[in-house]
């Protein structure tokens, strides 16, 4: 790992804060991104790691981000996707479904993962070995306990395009796969989905999960490790629940 360059991105949450902190635990050279601002700046200063902002839903940011990391820390030969989420929506109706809302759950979730494949691939398929992971759902798997219709839709896209890349760029040395965490408090969303459950759904949903406790950051940390590692080259195309059993 201590050969490899590592892109982050969405570290402004949990998830992506607690990778970036493994893969440079682990030796890799970690880079994080997220949108730019105080959020960001606070972030990359509380992990310690240089970062690059970007709105990764604009593939022209998207470019030119990729090639100033590459400028100043060689190309990217890991990508994790971290970056997603409901956008502080709440679930609603379908017939209050808003197409702007819709579209904003598309461009983080499923867009910037596009842009960035394309944005690192054509390196790693120069050097004949990649890792990118991608940070999907339960929801892309099943209908989603937010009730938002975009996210559930957006993440089983994700799902698909991960797929899709894996056998794209399986034939080049890069594996391509998803991480599908369960029920985690990685970030203010989250918590208030968790707090609108009440008692009576809090104690539903942890009868439903194996282990009897909800997951952590660091759960997730650890199989973007795995998934990113030299040992992994044989594991593609794959999306490995990360739930306590729920699924």
């Amino acid at each position: 790992m201590t050969a490899r360059t590592a892109l982050v991105t969405g570290v402004v949450g949990g998830i992506g804060a607690a990778i970036a902190t493994r893969l440079a635990a682990d030796g890799a050279k970690v880079i994080v991104t997220d949108l730019p601002g105080d959020a960001l700046a606070e972030a990359a200063e509380k992990l310690d790691l240089p970062v690059a902002g970007a709105d990764l839903g604009d593939p022209a940011e998207v470019r030119a981000m990729t090639q100033q990391i590459t400028d100043d820390f060689g190309a990217p030969d890991i990508l994790v996707n971290a970056a997603g989420g409901v956008r502080n929506q709440v679930g609603t109706p379908l017939e209050d479904v808003d197409p702007k809302a819709w579209h904003s759950i598309f461009a983080i979730n499923v867009d910037a993962t596009l842009y960035l494949a394309q944005a690192v691939v054509p390196a790693m398929k120069t050097a004949g070995w990649g890792r990118i992971v991608t940070i999907s759902s339960g929801a892309g798997l099943r209908p989603s306990l937010t009730g938002i219709h975009a996210y559930t839709a957006a993440k089983h896209a994700l799902v698909g395009l991960t797929r899709q890349l894996s056998l794209e760029l399986g034939q080049h040395g890069i594996t391509v796969n998803s991480i599908a965490p369960g029920f985690i408090l990685s970030n203010p969303a989250s918590c208030r989905q968790w707090d609108a459950f009440g008692p009576e759904g809090q104690a539903q949903l942890m009868n439903r999960i194996h282990t009897r406790r909800l997951g952590t950051s660091e759960d997730i940390a650890a199989a973007s490790a795995f998934l990113t590692s030299q040992e992994a080259g044989w594991i593609t195309g794959q999306v490995l629940s990360v739930d306590g059993g729920i699924t």
